[in-house]
């Protein structure tokens, strides 16, 4: 459905966390309203004109939201299948379930990678013991065993090394659907930040290059070290994955750059169909965020330019992190964003803080 929203209309957002409560800022910015609906209250519901609080499963409350708003996105992957198909029969939901059902199950992603001649990690599926027995003995060790779905932040996966268990491995994934992918040797952890606007239009922010700490992502750093041949390579990969899903909005594709004697070369490692922390530099060191493209590009408008003020860095603040707050204020150059989260759990995104350099 090719609707076009004009200010003063309202989109849906499923998802009450930080990603939706910076849609929901963005979009209040162009005239744009934002409903919120999640099972739980978060930080998104203090900046929406409107919320619902009711499981994904909910019919009626579903009907109801799709009935207050132009157009519907979401802020994660995990949105239920049936809860996407519920409400594309009644509003357009963008990006489409199809990019929701290819991106939420490990396998599938990485054969509709492969199918499209873009390199991933080798791969099997690993549905028993027995298969990751097999597995394993064609990919070899180190390698690492994923679920096919619902996990994050490191979690649901388990590193099989020499002298690992692999029946105690594969009982703490649960012992269910998996993925077992071989290692990639690689230097440096990289993110292409692109958008694709309802013309099909291509907008992508410079490669990131990223640093996790347990898991987490902990810095990011524009633009990347790389090779102008490697960032082109890897925006091109970017930009080809979202023409294949006929998307519209902010996709993240999360790569490898591996160092070989012959050069540079990139490895896709998943893909994010949503906004994603490590485009949050965009909020302050971007003509224009990563969140304001997602609701540009979900209302059918204009993309906008994805340059850079300068040279960047981006650091999560997790946990307790958060509690400098005041600190961080006082830093010349330093821009703070917190997420409104009232408990600094262990290993919970609070916010980030973001400094723009001239180059």
């Amino acid at each position: 459905m090719s609707v076009v929203l004009k200010p003063g209309d309202m989109i849906g957002i499923l998802g009450s966390g930080q990603l939706g409560r910076m849609i929901a800022l963005a979009a209040a910015r162009l005239g744009i309203r934002a409903h919120i609906y999640c099972p739980e209250s978060g930080p998104a519901f203090d900046v929406c004109a409107q919320q619902t609080i009711a499981a994904y499963e909910d019919e009626k409350a579903l009907a109801a939201f799709a009935d207050s708003v132009g157009v519907i996105s979401y802020e994660f992957e995990n949105v239920p299948a049936k809860t996407a198909a519920f409400l594309e029969a009644r509003r357009p939901v963008r990006p489409g379930p199809r990019a929701l059902a290819i991106t939420q199950d490990r396998f599938t992603e990485k054969s509709f990678l492969n199918d499209l001649g873009i390199p991933t990690a080798p791969f099997a599926q690993v549905d028993s013991l027995a298969d990751l027995e097999q597995a394993v003995a064609k990919l070899g060790r180190p390698s690492v065993l994923k679920t096919r779905r619902f996990g994050y932040d490191g979690k649901g996966q388990t590193m099989i090394r020499e002298g690992s268990n692999l029946a105690e491995a594969f009982a703490s994934v649960g012992g269910g659907a998996c993925i077992l992918e071989g290692f990639v040797p690689f230097q440096r952890e990289v993110s292409v930040i692109g958008a694709r606007g309802l013309d099909g239009s291509f907008a992508a922010y410079d490669v990131c290059e990223n640093e996790h700490a347990n898991h987490i992502l902990s810095r990011t750093i524009v633009p990347a070290h790389a090779s102008p041949d490697t960032q082109k390579a890897a925006i091109d990969m970017a930009g080809r994955i979202a023409a294949a899903l006929d998307y519209v909005g902010v996709i993240t594709v999360e790569m490898f750059l591996v160092e070989e004697a012959q050069g540079e070369r990139i490895v896709v490692n998943e893909i994010a169909p949503r906004v994603h922390n490590s485009g949050h530099w965009t909020l302050d060191g971007a003509v224009t965020s990563q969140f304001e493209q997602h609701v540009r590009a979900i209302c059918g408008w204009p993309l906008g330019s994805p340059a850079r003020h300068g040279a960047i860095e981006m650091h999560n603040l997790i946990g307790a992190e958060a509690n400098d707050w005041a600190t961080l204020l006082a830093k010349p150059g330093v821009a703070l964003h917190l997420y409104g989260k009232h408990e600094a759990r262990e290993g919970r995104k609070m916010g980030h803080w973001t400094r723009v350099l001239p180059e």
